[in-house]
């Protein structure tokens, strides 16, 4: 597969940009966090054993028949109603015709040209070059409900994709479960910041939802996922070119690096004289490519009809101003908000949000930290030991609670600031609570004053020329003692405290 990959010729990104404007659309893809499916009553818990979360309408079997899941529609609505779309007062399912080994039924049920939210729009930030911040709009198309497919899971190749495998496996507790696909009209105009702004876009989308309450969106266990089309043009003004649709990228890094790999592989494709292919890829995120998958179907391809064994979904008007109600304040607003309560400069928050870190410092802020503290542990520490262990901040194996826990050590100088590395050092490592590492690791300061004494008398005799120019009064030469008094106490002493003896007894 690696051979195939390098294979495609790409040119820089930047010299792409000189002669191609690019055009993006995105679709994504919500598994909604309802109980159940979207039209049977299976659990739609993650993780259980293969093929246990199934009935006769998840399987297609002969006579079965679906019924909506209402919580479903209700957050169609919701998600609707935050991203500015209008919902439609009368829709209606259609069954979405193709064969995969994954879907029972050889059909999806989903909407085609009635969706339940349309024509709505959202904003996005993107920091610019200057450091100033450049706010784009995001049309949407559509929102529209349908059910997820089952899994396919191929065995034997060194790829786990198709090609190569011995044989497949087939999991179904998928299949059935909401999805609301989420769709973009054409995005023109970002440019060289094109890849940003669909990061930006996802990040959104990702914080709005989870701000809904509808979705965990963890994008590593698919329940959001986006499909990401890509066309060049010679100019802003000139038609459309052919896209591709790069499927199911799970991370919002690779979601900025498909597209930005797309682009420098179709200028290349232009630059040979070549014309790119309608079709369907996959994002390889070991070697930052796309391969062709398969050509891409047009509408005509999926014979699109009524689904006739359900009735069509007509909200009242009442009950849409009543779910507008409990919306959540929009991220932007919210950010806002945070920055102002926190204290946080313009730098500092855009770092914040760029490391997915706001909903864990607001916890920790919560949880009796002050925001510079939690701002500092997550930054730092954390986030070094998640991009090492390659995960999201938040599933790097420390709490906000026990975040905030290491600062309260710090605060009654329990630990200073270089143990309280150690100590979430010891949480990530799986050693316990903030506490128990302390206690196991031997990491408190020591505050004795008869064992802090004997290690400053130490100092002192060891270092007489820097104690004469002490006592001679420049006290700033007191930094090397107190380093040599902490470097014979392992770092487990209040530097503070030492600097007081030290002082006390030159004079």
């Amino acid at each position: 597969m690696s051979a195939h990959v390098s294979q495609a010729r790409v040119v820089d990104f930047d010299e792409a940009l000189e002669r191609y404007d690019p055009v993006l659309g995105l679709e994504v893809h919500v598994e909604l966090n309802t109980a159940s499916k979207m039209f049977c009553g299976c659990s739609t818990a993650f993780g259980a054993e293969p093929n246990t979360q199934t009935c006769p309408v998840c399987l297609g079997l002969p006579g079965s028949l679906p019924v909506v899941n209402a919580k479903a529609i209700e957050s169609a609505i919701r998600i609707g109603l935050a991203l500015n779309c209008s919902i439609a007062e009368w829709c209606r399912f259609a069954r979405k015709n193709y064969f995969y080994p994954d879907m029972p039924k050889n059909y999806q049920i989903s909407q085609y040209d009635e969706p339940i939210a349309y024509n709505g729009w959202c904003e996005v930030e993107v920091p610019g070059s200057d450091g100033t911040v450049e706010t784009y709009r995001v049309d949407i198309e559509r929102a529209h409900m349908e059910e997820d497919t089952g899994k396919s899971l191929h065995v034997g190749g060194a790829t786990g994709r198709i090609h190569g495998a011995d044989h497949s496996l087939l999991d179904y507790n998928r299949s059935g479960v909401p999805l609301i696909e989420i769709v973009t009209k054409p995005i023109e105009g970002a440019g060289e910041k094109a890849p940003q702004v669909a990061r930006a876009y996802v990040s959104m989308l990702r914080d709005l939802l989870r701000a809904l309450g509808v979705s965990d969106v963890r994008m590593e266990q698919g329940s959001l996922r986006c499909d990401a089309n890509v066309s060049l043009r010679p100019g802003t003004d000139a038609p459309y070119g052919t896209r591709t649709e790069t499927k199911n990228v799970n991370s919002l890094r690779s979601v900025e690096r498909a597209i930005r790999y797309e682009i420098t592989r179709q200028a290349a494709v232009l630059d040979d004289g070549g014309t790119v292919t309608q079709e369907t890829r996959h994002w390889h995120e070991d070697t930052g490519a796309t391969t062709a998958g398969r050509s891409k179907e047009t509408a005509e391809d999926y014979r699109y009809f009524p689904e006739p064994d359900l009735v069509p979904v007509a909200p009242s008007r009442e009950w849409v101003e009543e779910l507008r109600a409990t919306l959540p304040e929009p991220p932007a607003e919210r950010l806002k908000r945070l920055s102002a309560e926190w204290g946080f400069s313009e730098l500092e928050l855009r770092d914040v949000v760029s490391a997915g870190a706001v909903d864990l410092i607001e916890q920790t802020v919560a949880a009796g930290a002050s925001p510079q503290s939690a701002r500092k542990w997550w930054l730092t520490e954390i986030s070094r030991h998640a991009n090492d262990a390659g995960v999201e901040l938040a599933d790097a194996g420390i709490t906000p609670q026990q975040v905030a826990e290491v600062q309260q050590l710090v605060d009654a100088k329990t630990v200073n600031d270089k143990l309280a590395r150690q100590v979430i050092e010891g949480v990530l490592a799986g050693e316990g609570s903030p506490a128990e590492v302390v206690e196991k690791r031997g990491l408190a300061v020591v505050s004795d004053d008869s064992a802090l004494g004997a290690a400053v008398d130490a100092a002192i005799a060891a270092n007489p020329d820097v104690a004469d120019k002490i006592r001679a009064g420049k006290v700033q030469a007191a930094g090397a003692l107190i380093g040599a008094v902490m470097k014979q106490m392992r770092g487990q002493a209040d530097a503070g405290k030492v600097r007081e003896l030290i002082l006390t007894k030159l004079g």
